[in-house]
């Protein structure tokens, strides 16, 4: 990605090259939320983990240049899908805040979980992190989550926040910007010896 100008006020200048840079960036993190919600059998209710560097997304080392516009670009593509099927998103905060996730307060009140008290910044929790958190309806953190579904940009390990069994998937997408992703399902434990029968 382009170098970044900046404002006085601090906000990226929006040229027409970054502009649709940020547009197809948006449309791969679509296309990887619309495959991995298919191939991973989510449905209304489950929880998808994203883990997402927008210093690796734009072309740089992860932890060094969080971007907002990137962020902005990544949660678009992904939240209208999730949204639209019911599930929820589970934002992945960076190593500052511990990993903690960031969750509608409904979904962590629907599984008991225990709130935490912080609120994510681009340079603890990261960009990503704290578009979901400006952007949910009543947004919470929480330490631990187990989700039926994670996606990892720019090797944030979400594995952590996944359920047993977590079971890798591959889509037709590798990347989003320059950032690997990593997608992974889960599913219930085989468990019994020769005599079990697994549906």
């Amino acid at each position: 990605m382009q170098e970044l100008k900046y404002n006085a006020d601090g906000t990226v200048v929006m040229s027409e090259e970054l502009k649709a840079r940020l547009d197809a960036i948006t449309e791969e993190a679509r296309r990887v939320a619309e495959e991995l919600c298919e191939v991973a059998s989510l449905k209304a209710g489950d929880a998808l983990v994203v883990g997402c560097s927008t210093s690796e997304v734009s072309g740089n080392t992860i932890g060094k240049a969080s971007v907002r516009p990137v962020a902005e670009a990544v949660f678009k593509g992904i939240y209208p899908v999730l949204r639209e099927k019911g599930i929820y998103i589970a934002a992945q905060c960076c190593e500052h805040l511990n990993r903690a996730v960031i969750v509608e307060r409904e979904y962590a009140e629907k599984h008991g979980l225990d709130v935490v008290c912080v609120r994510p910044q681009p340079k603890a929790g990261g960009s990503f992190a704290t578009v979901t958190y400006d952007t949910l309806t009543d947004p919470v953190a929480l330490e631990h989550i187990k989700a039926n579904a994670g996606v990892d940009i720019g090797g944030t390990l979400v594995g952590m926040h996944l359920r047993e069994v977590a079971v890798p998937v591959r889509l037709s997408l590798s990347k989003i910007g320059d950032a690997n992703i990593i997608c992974a399902r889960t599913r219930p434990k085989f468990i019994g010896g020769p005599r079990a029968v697994y549906e």
